[in-house]
């Protein structure tokens, strides 16, 4: 694409609009605004033209103004009330100190624009300037009402600790990633790990490229409020009905809501199926030494386990491992008296599981030291004593409603 065809022809640059919908309400709650250029009838993404290192900032920028003005006039004649979300590279957002792009919207809030429904979308993405300039502009533009949404990050960059400085309105995930057979848990704990920081903040999760219907169920059971793609809504030129969709988004959600249903009941069946049986385990022992409970449980959850062990209310472990490996089940005695807890949640589950007097089923996780998917039932033995019984994955995965 020839960037001086484009800026000869500036009347054929056009903004086209990518609906995304919310789950809470089943409808388009706003629109990301994209370029295109029409050229001899062939319609042509920008995209290219401002991921271009060889075309000029200020050639870019032009552009970028250009699609600005032309998709705030559309959204002006619109009796809607929606978001407007505009990318904007943190370059080209701090081209000449960021003062134009402000000074257009607020021009159109002159003529009734309310700048809240704005959300800009700041990618970082190879930036050498001033971070802190950039900052403070992004604070100064919410004085407006503005939000914020980051888009993407330079992988170079802190990811977390830019949200952290930020604390952005809107964090947008891109899953182009679970099109790839190499997608593991490092990616699910990730967005677990996003969805606890965006809700300590208080901002919303946004998924987009949504291709397929298991991306969009992905989005959801990980805490999307909204969503985004070809699935949904491919861009277009003008605004679309925005219950257009409600009928299917409800039915879709439903199915979900049922789905997760199944789940949960299949996670307390199986966590009061441990209950009683590690109960019976324990009474039957008497518990006169930890070798004859272990050797009890290790005949009962042969196929269920692959470590056990005893700590006290502070932690401390007071028994050894008893871990299957390759050869069978086997003892690590140096393991006696190292403290867990340092583990999120450990304190907090002692007392859940003293105060109500019954065992607990853990989320999934990532082993430290096999790298397992796993699962954790703790259960308390007495007041002072806590029993810490692993998951095999074998079992999760037969059951995999545990999964």
């Amino acid at each position: 694409m020839d960037a001086l065809d484009i800026l000869t022809d500036l009347e054929n640059v056009i903004p086209f609009f990518q609906p995304i919908f919310s789950a809470d309400e089943h409808r388009v709650i706003g629109y990301e605004v994209l370029g295109r250029y029409i050229s001899e009838n062939q319609l042509t993404s920008l995209g290219s033209f401002f991921q271009d290192d060889q075309i000029p900032e200020e050639y870019k920028f032009e552009v970028d103004q250009l699609l600005l003005v032309k998709a705030l006039e559309k959204a002006l004649e619109s009796n809607e009330d929606f978001y407007i979300f505009l990318n904007r590279t943190a370059d080209l957002l701090m081209y000449n100190h960021g003062e134009p792009f402000l000074n257009e919207l607020l021009a159109f809030e002159k003529r009734g624009l309310n700048l809240q429904r704005i959300v800009l979308e700041i990618s970082e993405q190879n930036y050498q300037g001033d971070i802190n300039q950039l900052d403070h502009l992004l604070q100064y533009y919410r004085t407006y009402g503005i939000k914020i949404a980051i888009a993407r990050i330079d992988s170079d960059s802190n990811y977390f600790d830019r949200i952290g400085q930020l604390e952005p309105d809107i964090l947008k995930i891109n899953l182009q990633v679970l099109k790839s057979t190499t997608t593991g848990t490092a990616f699910n704990d990730i967005l677990f790990s996003l969805s606890l920081l965006a809700r300590k903040i208080g901002a919303t999760l946004l998924f987009e490229n949504i291709e397929m219907e298991y991306q969009l169920h992905f989005a959801w059971k990980n805490g999307g409020r909204y969503y985004q793609g070809y699935y949904l809504s491919k861009p277009a030129s003008e605004f679309i009905e925005h219950d257009l969709l409600k009928d299917r988004l409800k039915e879709k959600f439903h199915d979900f809501i049922l789905y997760g249903k199944k789940r949960l009941e299949s996670f307390y069946s199986t966590s009061d199926f441990f209950q009683v049986k590690v109960q019976e385990i324990i009474l039957k022992s008497k518990k006169t030494s930890y070798e004859e409970l272990f050797e009890l449980l290790m005949k009962e959850m042969d196929q269920i386990a692959f470590r056990m062990y005893v700590c006290d209310e502070d932690g401390f472990q007071q028994s050894p491992n008893f871990f299957k490996g390759k050869d069978g089940w086997g003892i690590q005695k140096e393991y006696i008296n190292k403290n867990w807890s340092w583990r999120p949640y450990f304190l907090e589950n002692i007392f859940k599981m003293r105060n109500e007097k019954k065992g607990i089923l853990s989320d999934l996780y990532s082993d430290i030291e096999t790298g397992e998917t796993t699962r954790t039932f703790s259960f308390p033995m007495n007041p002072t004593e806590f029993l810490f019984i692993d998951i095999a994955y074998n079992y999760l995965f037969e059951h995999d409603d545990l999964l």
